[in-house]
């Protein structure tokens, strides 16, 4: 009887442990030039779960985002609130696909052939609309440019790259 007390307190507390362990909402962007292709990559991931909770929040029904229709919706989404600009022109941001499982979303899109110029801004603001915690990080790489990383959220949607 002891060692099923034992058990069972361990197994709630790692329950516990799980429904605690997403209190943090994070993205993670990645941004770098490819001198293969000559284009610069742009890789989004994000909480499977969180993606799902937004839309569903805002069209009150599932998605699977194994299917393309289902992944225009989170596409519309994304480019509305995901913009490289340069002199308050945004770059052309090719989508090129998106891959889901149990865990994330992935989102995968280029801009061809061109390197981020200097000045470029960046506005982050996905997910943030929904969930007041959640934070972006960006990392942005490419030639002549040292690693770089900032930091978006509800009150910072905005920032120039370094």
């Amino acid at each position: 009887m002891m060692r099923f007390k034992a058990v069972l307190a361990a197994a709630l507390l790692c329950c516990g442990a799980a429904a605690q362990a997403h209190n943090y909402h994070v993205g993670l962007t990645e941004i770098s030039f490819n001198p293969r292709t000559g284009g610069t990559e742009v890789v989004h991931t994000y909480t499977a779960h969180d993606v799902e909770a937004l839309l569903m929040n805002l069209y009150q029904r599932q998605f699977d985002l194994g299917l393309e229709e289902d992944q225009a919706v989170f596409r519309r989404y994304l480019e509305k609130r995901f913009r490289i600009s340069v002199d308050g022109k945004p770059l052309p941001l090719k989508w090129v696909g998106l891959q889901a499982n149990v865990d994330n979303v992935v989102v995968f899109q280029e801009i061809d052939q061109t390197e981020l110029p200097p000045g470029a801004v960046l506005l982050d603001g996905v997910l943030t609309d929904f969930l007041p915690q959640q934070v972006n990080n960006v990392n942005v790489s490419g030639p002549g440019r040292p690693t770089a990383s900032i930091v978006f959220n509800r009150d910072r949607r905005e920032q120039a790259l370094p």
